[in-house]
């Protein structure tokens, strides 16, 4: 068991590192205009229209949430006189609201996307493979905060936060995430093979989000109303 534990907290996460980094450039390399969300919302669109914003906003909170909780230590928030019992309340209030509208969100595009024929036809292989995936990973991070925030039982930034840290420091603290909760490591674990997945699934149009759009120049419209044309300037004539 010693070697399966380093095998998947101590070698796995580089190897996906890899992929996810080798797997984004090929994409952008040769499959540029590829890097797209396949949008179905000429299918349908009523759905769509209530799904999508509340998975999108769900999993932003939800990313939020894993930065602070994995970057930032305890002992950070002790020195900011956070109590642990508001911290809790917190993690439990706002990544309880996020990740029940991010999975309720995906649940209702995965079952548009089963029921509507057009939708369905439209759907790749890595799109079967992408959803079992991702609604593990959200479904298993729901149910860890939900039962580690209200039991109290587990602290993650004294586990699975430390874990993570420790792969930056290129020295993995495997035996950190090996005492983490089954549901932990499904989470983590399930994360992973998500990572693996992104450059080869419509994931990746997330790197071409439009973010020069907030410093782009003005858009100068002409005006609909005919104007009479300007004199040309120069000399009178007599």
């Amino acid at each position: 068991m010693k070697h399966l534990h380093i095998a998947l907290w101590g070698v796995l996460p580089y190897l996906v590192l890899v992929l996810f980094l080798a797997g984004s450039a090929w994409r952008y390399q040769y499959d540029k205009f590829g890097i797209t969300t396949r949008s179905s919302q000429l299918h349908e669109s009523r759905l769509l229209r209530v799904a999508s914003p509340m998975f999108h906003i769900g999993l932003l909170l939800v990313i939020g949430g894993h930065v602070i909780g994995l970057i930032i230590p305890e002992s950070l928030t002790e020195e900011l006189r956070v109590p642990e019992s508001a911290y809790r309340a917190n993690a439990l209030l706002v990544g309880g609201l996020a990740g029940t509208a991010a999975v309720a969100g995906l649940s209702i595009l995965i079952w548009r996307r089963m029921t509507t024929r057009a939708v369905r036809e439209s759907s790749t292989r890595s799109d079967r493979a992408l959803y079992p995936v991702l609604i593990t990973v959200l479904v298993a991070g729901l149910i860890a905060t939900l039962a580690g925030s209200a039991s109290g039982d587990y602290d993650y930034r004294l586990g699975v936060s430390i874990w993570f840290r420790s792969l930056f420091e290129l020295d993995p603290n495997v035996d950190a995430m090996r005492d983490a909760p089954l549901v932990f490591q499904v989470h983590t674990l399930t994360g992973m093979a998500l990572f693996a997945l992104w450059p080869f699934s419509r994931l990746v149009h997330a790197f071409a989000a439009p973010v020069g759009y907030l410093v782009r120049p003005y858009v100068v419209y002409r005006s609909r109303r005919p104007t009479a044309p300007r004199a040309l300037e120069g000399p009178d004539r007599a």
